[in-house]
């Protein structure tokens, strides 16, 4: 490129300014800019280098206007106050960039059919092609809640039913592999703090655990509900710690274990040597935990890759194509479990 003279850009560099750097033709420079598919890779790298090199902006709002695309996507959010939610937030903002989307967040406190239907307004303003909704609890179920048949839509770990595009981590499986792991180091049950009875994804994680017990002929003890929490795992834990017959806890995210684990150290109790803990998402901290927490890794990367995958085939198709996709989790086993003394 460096052979090439700069062209003049106080006017504002144009297609034949690329197309001249460039060397070639301004109608393959206009395929490129409208993201055309008839453009080999190596034509569309020195394509895009050249508009660099020019200055040159494409005409985005043009652009939109005879495609009637705006490489914008939107995402309705239930809370970010959870690890799960904002890592997937994250993997999806990242996966939306490879394909040059951007995104807008709409955080919704409450629910309803109204706050629903202003975020779906308030996105159509902005001129989205469509919508990733990461709804945790039960909300699609509620018949004041539902869903635009009129715009591509992709549902992230919800109850959305049959007639949507669904992304989801396995969270059964996960559960069932945690709560398998302490019965086969010999605990002769398996206590479980799971997260809000109102989130689908505590709900599936306790479903599993306990179908996991009742498999194997052990009738599951009463559930001891948290709030995804470090707080309330440590409330829990205390409350574990003064039954004194607790061998093994699998908690349904990694701070709860933590809550719960700290409890049990200023008991004076030993993890895993008097109490084996497993929770569940492998946050990054979780192998920094004393002693390093045994967990359920959630693919979260993959999740956001696939709803943006889903969400670009709709659009691109104009088709709608329902159906839920699993993510396989695996158990990360650390130093935080072991067989039960005697």
């Amino acid at each position: 490129m460096t052979g090439h003279p700069r062209p003049e850009t106080r006017r504002g560099a144009s297609m034949a300014d690329v197309a001249k750097v460039a060397g070639v033709s301004s109608q393959t420079v206009s395929r490129v800019a409208n993201d055309k598919a008839n453009v080999d890779h190596a034509t569309r790298e020195r394509v895009l280098e050249a508009m660099r090199e020019v200055g040159y902006q494409p005409n985005h709002a043009a652009r939109a206007l005879r495609t009637g695309r705006f490489k914008s996507i939107g995402v309705i959010v239930f809370t970010l106050s959870t690890f799960g939610n904002m890592r997937t937030l994250d993997a999806i903002t990242a996966a939306a960039a490879e394909v040059d989307h951007t995104v807008t967040v709409i955080r919704i406190p409450d629910p309803t059919r109204g706050t629903v239907s202003g975020a779906y307004r308030r996105l159509s303003e902005q001129a989205v092609d469509g919508v990733v909704i990461i709804f945790e609890a039960h909300l699609l179920d509620r018949a004041e809640i539902t869903l635009p048949n009129d715009q591509p839509v992709v549902v992230v770990d919800s109850n959305a039913g049959d007639g949507f595009t669904v992304v989801d981590t396995d969270q059964a499986t996960g559960a069932r592999e945690a709560t398998a792991h302490l019965l086969d180091l010999g605990h002769e049950t398996v206590w479980h703090i799971s997260g809000p009875e109102a989130s689908f994804s505590a709900l599936h994680r306790a479903e599993s655990w306990a179908a996991t017990l009742r498999e194997r002929g052990i009738t599951p003890p009463p559930i001891l509900v948290g709030d995804w929490t470090t707080d309330s795992g440590y409330r829990i834990g205390r409350e574990i710690v003064a039954r004194g017959d607790v061998t093994a806890v699998f908690a349904a995210n990694d701070q709860m274990a933590l809550g719960a684990m700290t409890a049990f150290h200023e008991a004076g109790l030993q993890v895993p040597g008097d109490i084996s803990v497993v929770g569940f998402d492998d946050m990054d901290e979780s192998k920094a935990f004393w002693p390093p927490l045994t967990t359920v890794h959630q693919d979260f990367a993959e999740v956001g890759r696939l709803c943006i995958q889903s969400l670009m085939r709709e659009i691109e198709t104009k088709t709608h194509t329902p159906g839920r996709t699993l993510v396989p989790t695996r158990l990360v086993v650390r130093d935080s479990t072991a067989a039960p003394k005697g």
